[in-house]
């Protein structure tokens, strides 16, 4: 499917009658419909899953696991938001603070959702097998995926929400007071 243009009517090198530029011919690229978005969503998020699993290694070679660990979180988390908002929802701009807050927040949430899953695993099952541990893992991460897709897709890169606008009350007119005529002969 080709990307529409704009229909230019006039060459750029000629002025429009308003005085104001002519229109120029820029692609008009519409969001991506949600399969498309979950597919790269799994693709963006799981390219930088596997990136981070070999990073953390490495890194931790000049520091404790557990910092390493953070900062390639953090690093991935970053540079995820970024492709989710470029390339996963086409939002055709780079994400902002305001998004970065609230990715790392649903990040946070899928964190504490794998977390969750291993504490009740390891509650029931003093010594689960690493085939349990792997699906119980696996199976949490999933289900917090798609629950981060879906927040990240209706929430923090929705394109159908209008912009917050304050709601201001407009000034009421004034009544007119009416004098009673004043004669001169008073």
């Amino acid at each position: 499917m080709e990307p529409q243009t704009a229909d230019i009517t006039k060459s750029p090198s000629t002025p429009s009658r308003s005085g104001s530029r002519p229109l120029v011919s820029v692609p008009s690229l519409a969001a991506p419909g949600p399969l498309a978005s979950f597919v790269r969503f799994v693709v963006c998020g799981g390219g930088v899953g596997v990136l981070s699993s070999f990073a953390v290694p490495l890194v931790a070679m000049t520091m404790p696991w557990a910092v390493a660990n953070a900062v390639i979180t953090v690093v991935s988390t970053l540079l995820c938001t970024e492709l989710h908002a470029l390339f996963t929802f086409g939002t055709g701009r780079r994400a902002g603070l305001r998004r970065h807050l609230q990715s790392s927040g649903s990040a946070a949430a899928a964190y504490v959702v794998t977390s969750a899953a291993m504490f009740l695993l390891h509650t029931v099952q003093s010594a689960p097998s690493m085939l349990t541990e792997q699906a119980v893992y696996l199976t949490a991460s999933a289900l917090a995926g798609i629950g981060r897709f879906l927040v990240l897709r209706l929430f923090v890169f929705t394109t159908t929400r209008k912009p917050h606008t304050a709601i201001r009350p407009t000034a009421l007119p004034r009544p007119q007071l009416t004098r009673p005529a004043v004669s001169a002969a008073c």
